[in-house]
């Protein structure tokens, strides 16, 4: 018996090239809250989970083997799960702030099928908005073939 349960996201960790600028984008831009800054690591809270950021540069004492660059990137893309989607007010305060969305539609995740809008971080990173599940997608956990 597999002793493990997740039940949601907790943290993610980003490297970022520009940790001022970084600062801005998540916290001013998509409205995460400082939790608190700690040895080089900056910590914004995104609803129930985190989003740390630790610049580039840092040496990470953690992972001796972990050798940092600019071209480096360790996530594909993250979705954050938003209480309402309003598409049109989102895709018009990103571009507000200079942000392109790179696709949109509706998408599979943790509560199902939902409206969702990719965009990249300063760093290349996708970041994905994720909207309410449809209801009809509710607890949907059909396999699909690969």
């Amino acid at each position: 018996m597999n002793p493990i349960h997740i039940t949601q996201l907790d943290h993610i960790v980003m490297r970022v090239t520009n940790i001022e600028k970084s600062i801005r984008f998540y916290r001013d831009i998509l409205g995460c809250p400082e939790k608190r800054i700690s040895n080089g690591l900056y910590q914004y809270q995104a609803g129930a989970s985190m989003i740390d950021l630790v610049p580039i540069t840092e040496d990470l004492k953690r992972n001796p083997n972990y050798r940092p660059t600019e071209k480096c990137r360790n996530v594909d893309h993250f979705a954050l799960t938003l209480a309402e989607f309003d598409e049109e007010a989102i895709v018009a305060y990103l571009e507000l702030n200079n942000i392109k969305i790179e696709r949109s539609g509706r998408r599979f995740g943790a509560q199902g099928y939902g409206p969702s809008v990719y965009f990249k971080d300063l760093d290349g990173n996708f970041i994905e908005l994720k909207g309410p599940a449809d209801e009809t997608s509710e607890g949907d956990n059909r396999k699909i073939k690969e």
